[in-house]
């Protein structure tokens, strides 16, 4: 079987080590031909593809033409003459404060400009001035053909200095000056492409390029990045049935839980098409464990996501199904004043679930997605750690009611409400235990329909089924007398395994958890077990 890349996203070492590599030359062709949209702006969640694609068109405007042997471009007529290019990843800026980022961005940007060919650079003068005069310089050598420019993580550094809005905005306004050199020069430039998590709408390259062409909802690229069911099938066959053997399942059961686990990402309202997250994949077919887990999320979490959900009610976002999205809602105009759901969707957490007349539904896009965000949202919510919240699973799955029980009456002692809600209704206590649980690996139903009414909760896990009744100024003991009379339980017998069930009460006025109780309903035989 040929190896699986985890630990680089170059094209060409990704090329001449011989890895696998997921064919996307044909959109690049396609990108780098047409000449009515050649200043290009891409948006994708991060670990999804962006720096590998910035490198492979870097390569393409090389000439180095070696690395494309039997890919989608080199049957193509593309000439494969050598550009200037300028390559910048704004990834590796210090945001850490305005003056580490002043300190640091001169020189980066002079070892990118130097590395494209520049040799006159000015320390005494802007990186900005600098970025314009190689422009003009490599163009002229060039014979007046322009210079190709590939800005990969545009957005890095604000994004990573969200917790600061004044230090963000200073940082933006240092970046949008750079950019703004572009403004009259679009005629020395051959082909621009700039790649981030958000697009931030008052950063001046967005305002000052009027011919920037905005791709990363075009359905002719919604699956430029990230895999299709044929492409997973095409090129990791071998490790996909390997990997199927050792978790003992069949290979369409096997499948079919993988695409559960890694495969929701839909890029646009005209395209139904989803996608897997390519780390994700690479990562689980490389190690191939007998069970699938969250992989994303050990590789980072998105800085801007993470800055900004300190300030949100998170309790306010049903991220199942989240109904009659505007476009006006993704807009990050304004730094102060962000919207959960566009941050949400644009770093990951959600996506496309449907689109009808200028409106979006959306949901978590799989379920390697839903346990990370839950658990954030429920640490979140709670002002606590991913760490401590996971923890609060683990004492569930194991049936450590004292643990449990003390855990969660913290995380609702320290739950962030909405400071303009008058009341919380039951159905908010519900959604913060629902991201815990979710968070956790439970598989879960709100509001379980049954024929004799419906449960609050009903989770499910290899150790058993718990069903939660949650109640608000009532004793817990109404909790039980509920469940036992509507028989909650009675759907869940015919699977074998322990039935607990589980009773909440919450005082309407201090919000808090007051009274919890487990009883067990049902417990196999051992005999039963083997």
């Amino acid at each position: 079987m040929r190896p699986i890349e985890t630990s680089t996203s170059d094209f060409a070492d990704l090329r001449r080590n011989g890895t696998i590599y997921v064919d996307k030359t044909a959109w690049f062709h396609r990108l780098a031909s047409d000449m009515g949209r050649k200043i290009c702006f891409l948006s994708r969640p991060r670990r999804f593809g962006k720096s590998l694609m910035i490198t492979a068109l870097k390569e393409i405007f090389s000439g180095n033409r070696e690395l494309f042997d039997g890919l989608a471009i080199s049957k193509t007529d593309w000439k494969w003459e050598k550009w200037p290019v300028i390559h910048f990843n704004f990834g590796d800026a210090d945001p850490t404060s305005v003056e580490a980022f002043d300190r640091d961005f001169g020189p980066n940007v002079r070892r990118r400009l130097e590395s494209a060919g520049f040799e006159g650079y000015d320390d005494a003068r802007s990186p900005g001035f600098n970025f314009g005069n190689a422009i003009d310089v490599l163009s002229k050598e060039n014979g007046g053909r322009g210079v190709v420019i590939l800005i990969d993580e545009y957005d890095a550094p604000v994004s990573h200095a969200l917790s600061d809005l004044p230090r963000a905005e200073a940082i933006r306004d240092r970046l949008s000056a750079f950019y703004s050199v572009m403004k009259d020069r679009t005629g020395s430039i051959r082909f621009m492409m700039m790649t981030g998590v958000s697009k931030f709408t008052k950063m001046s390259v967005f305002s000052c390029l009027n011919n920037i062409v905005d791709i990363s909802m075009r359905r002719e690229y919604a699956t430029m990045l990230g895999y299709t069911e044929e492409e997973l099938e095409a090129n990791f066959d071998e490790h996909l049935h390997e990997h199927a053997s050792i978790m003992g399942l069949s290979y369409e059961d096997y499948r079919a839980e993988m695409k559960r686990w890694f495969n929701g990402f839909r890029f646009s309202p005209s395209d139904p098409t989803t996608v897997y997250n390519p780390i994700s994949i690479a990562l689980t077919l490389d190690a191939k464990e007998t069970f699938f887990r969250s992989t994303w999320s050990s590789t980072g979490r998105a800085s801007s996501l993470m800055n900004c959900l300190k300030r949100w009610d998170m309790l306010a976002i049903d991220p199942e199904r989240t109904k009659n999205v505007t476009d006006q809602e993704f807009d990050v105009t304004n730094l102060a004043d962000l919207k959960p759901i566009g941050m949400l969707f644009q770093t990951g957490y959600l996506t496309i679930k449907d689109y009808d007349a200028g409106l979006y539904t959306l949901g978590v896009p799989d379920e390697e997605v839903r346990q990370d965000l839950n658990l954030l949202m429920a640490g979140v919510a709670a002002d606590e750690s991913v760490a401590w919240a996971s923890s609060l699973g683990a004492k569930l799955r194991g049936c450590d009611w004292n643990g449990f029980f003390a855990g969660l009456k913290s995380l609702y002692a320290k739950m962030a409400y909405g400071s303009t809600e008058s009341s919380v209704h039951e159905n908010s206590y519900a959604r913060c235990l629902s991201f815990l649980l979710a968070g956790s690996g439970f598989r879960f139903t709100m509001e379980d329909v049954q024929a004799s009414g419906r449960a609050d909760i009903v989770a499910s896990h290899v150790n058993g089924v718990f069903i939660f009744e949650l109640k608000v100024g009532e004793p817990v003991d109404r909790a039980f007398a509920q469940i036992r009379r509507k028989n909650y339980a009675e759907p869940y017998l015919a699977s074998g395994s322990p039935i607990w069930l589980i009773g909440l009460s919450f005082d309407p006025d201090s919000r808090l958890l007051v009274e919890a109780a487990a009883e067990p309903y049902f417990t196999p035989k051992k005999e039963d077990r083997q």
